[in-house]
């Protein structure tokens, strides 16, 4: 039995539930919580726990669950009507969070906390240096005279990106932040540093950028040709479909191992992470997302992901 959370239209659940049509799959996704589900964490006193869910009069005992994919829910959402939203919505978040984290099933990518640690940039670059990866010059500070030294250092060629969010809120408006290189313009702000950190990296020539998708002890990788449209030449995300290939990428063994090691030792069971193969042929680690999407390179080469997905969610973790 497989609990799916995520949020309505997630396009990569439907796609992987679709592989699991003679599994009992439960799709919910907690911003039904509490006005149109109620979930239930029982201790009767006699050494056991019966924790449930109860949606569109189907009542799901979650203790039976063989898997479980936190793949992306909302957050629980009070009824209009309700007096003090907020405290409500909170309550309701403790409440569910600590059910799913409390339950023994396998996890994908792994329980929320873990999730949460493994999102984190300075820890999964730390991770990855142990393992041995190729990483890019890094400077994590909030001070401007470190700042500046490492421009110098690297005579300019250095990019920028968010220590953690990339989606930054203001003024009631939501904006992108992806990776960016420093023009000498922005040199000029550089005191602002002060008020929040930034990582800043020297710049990786690129032959192609590669997504490594490993779910389980299975490896999918694509060599993304982002340096032939100027929209993606410093991050792929700004990704342009009509003029970025997307192919499949022979992966050296050692570095394959590397992406297999780094999952299993942030506790994931799925990551999906990004490199970058330079034109003199190292694969130089940039950073891991632990609940990447892979719709968009599946689509483009036909590598099967979901289906992957699908089987560890059956079967759990082969190697």
């Amino acid at each position: 039995m497989i609990l799916v959370l995520t949020c309505d239209g997630d396009e990569h659940a439907e796609r992987v539930v679709g592989t699991l049509a003679a599994a009992d799959v439960t799709v919910f996704d907690p911003a039904r919580f509490p006005a149109d589900a109620t979930l239930q964490i029982g201790h009767p006193g006699d050494g056991s726990t019966v924790r449930a869910l109860v949606q569109d009069g189907r009542r799901l005992v979650l203790d039976e669950l063989t898997a479980i994919w936190y793949r992306r829910p909302g957050n629980p959402v009070a009824h209009p009507r309700t007096v003090a939203g907020d405290h409500v919505e909170e309550e309701c978040r403790v409440l569910a969070e600590s059910l799913w984290d409390g339950l023994g099933c396998l996890k994908v990518p792994a329980s929320r906390p873990v999730i949460d640690r493994a999102g984190r940039k300075p820890y999964q670059l730390e991770v990855a240096r142990r393992l041995g990866f190729d990483l890019p010059a890094t400077l994590i500070t909030n001070d401007p005279d470190c700042f500046l030294d490492f421009y110098d250092r690297h005579e300019g060629r250095v990019i920028t990106k968010p220590v953690h969010g990339n989606q930054p809120e203001a003024g009631g408006e939501r904006f992108g932040r992806f990776a960016a290189p420093v023009t000498p313009a922005d040199l000029g702000h550089a005191d602002a540093l002060r008020l929040c950190p930034v990582i800043v990296q020297a710049y990786v020539p690129k032959r192609v950028e590669v997504r490594v998708t490993v779910v389980g002890g299975e490896l999918f990788a694509a060599e993304i040709h982002s340096q032939v449209s100027n929209h993606t030449r410093y991050d792929w995300r700004h990704y342009d479909p009509g003029a970025t290939p997307v192919l499949p990428h022979d992966l050296p063994g050692d570095v394959a191992g590397r992406c297999l090691e780094l999952v299993e030792r942030l506790g994931l069971t799925y990551g999906a992470i990004d490199l970058i193969l330079t034109p003199d042929g190292r694969h130089v680690f940039l950073e891991i997302n632990p609940n990447g999407q892979f719709l968009w390179i599946e689509d483009a080469t036909g590598l099967p992901i979901s289906t992957a997905i699908g089987e560890l969610l059956k079967n759990g973790v082969r190697r």
